[in-house]
């Protein structure tokens, strides 16, 4: 019986336009904005200065206090200037201005797509790493990775949650996400799981994506503790709350934490981010997009780098 959440919800019409569209990479700009506020929490703080040269995966700005992320260049060049710019909810943010030249990655990065399944870090060590990297949440809130890993002393994780679900109307980059990197996400789920120290995970599908089921289900057997919940297609069911209700059957209490109810919540993107900057030393630079509407010729999925023109 496929699982969903016990109040309300909605059922909007799908326009899955960009469905089993492969990822293809964006086109990366003449010149660059890097924002220095892409998370929640504080922005963070510049390390470099105009004139200096940057590479792909250079830190240009540390995490600037206990709610905040490191930032990297997701491109190579020099930097022009360090202003401000406004953001897409018209509020002037400090960024970081980048001439771009070339694309010239930093060599500590393994660029080298074999993959690496052992993990022989302690959980502190890839809490420090995903740190390190600036990985924050992939499902929209982009809430810092490394705070969600250490709950407070007064709680314990009892298993992540991964979310799969994607129930936004037109959004298909989880799914051909995990169409294309299926082993890679697991071995990020394995790392998660070691990271708050959970011996289960559970991965919330909605059952739209019935190949993602069954291919995930397929992977998942070979990694211990991980398994898929097919889910009913419902909105919101990506919703964090929402998805403990329906994976779990557990609430969170009014004006507690999620991690109240025993769940960490991990979105899948995040997983494959963490897979990349525990395994092969590589920061947040670029995550998976939809562009997709009726008026596109060909609504497709990207591989975007985070920046602005």
């Amino acid at each position: 019986m496929l699982k969903t959440f016990s109040i309300g919800g909605v059922h909007p019409q799908e326009n899955k336009l960009s469905a089993h569209q492969p990822i293809v990479a964006a086109d990366v700009p003449a010149k660059a904005i890097i924002l220095l506020g892409q998370h929640i929490g504080a922005p963070a703080k510049p390390i470099v200065a105009k004139g200096d040269m940057v590479k792909v995966g250079t830190k240009i700005a540390d995490a600037n206090g206990f709610v905040s992320a490191a930032i990297h260049s997701s491109v190579s060049g020099k930097i022009a200037k360090i202003d401000s710019v406004i953001d897409a909810s018209g509020y002037a943010k400090p960024a970081i201005f980048i001439d771009v030249e070339g694309d010239e990655w930093e060599e500590s990065i393994d660029r080298d797509t074999t993959l690496i399944k052992e993990c022989s870090l302690s959980s502190e060590e890839i809490v420090k790493k995903i740190a390190d990297a600036g990985i924050v949440g992939l499902g929209g809130a982009c809430f810092p990775t490394q705070i969600k890993l250490c709950p407070p002393p007064s709680f314990t994780a009892e298993c992540l949650i991964i979310n799969a679900v994607e129930c936004e109307p037109y959004l298909t980059a989880d799914h051909q996400l995990m169409l294309e990197h299926a082993e890679e996400i697991m071995v990020g789920i394995s790392i998660l799981m070691k990271a708050i120290k959970v011996n289960k995970a559970f991965i919330g599908i909605e059952n739209n994506k019935p190949d993602a089921i069954e291919l995930m289900t397929k992977v998942a057997s070979t990694y211990a503790g991980i398994s898929v919940v097919p889910l009913k297609v419902k909105y919101p069911q990506g919703g964090e709350k929402q998805l403990i209700d329906a994976i779990i059957t557990r609430q969170v209490p009014s004006g507690a934490l999620p991690i109240a109810t025993g769940a960490v919540v991990q979105n899948v993107g995040t997983a494959f981010a963490v897979y990349e900057a525990v395994q092969k030393n590589k920061p947040l630079l670029e995550r998976v997009i939809t562009v997709t509407g009726k008026s596109l010729q060909k609504p497709s999925n990207f591989m975007a780098r985070l920046v602005r023109q």
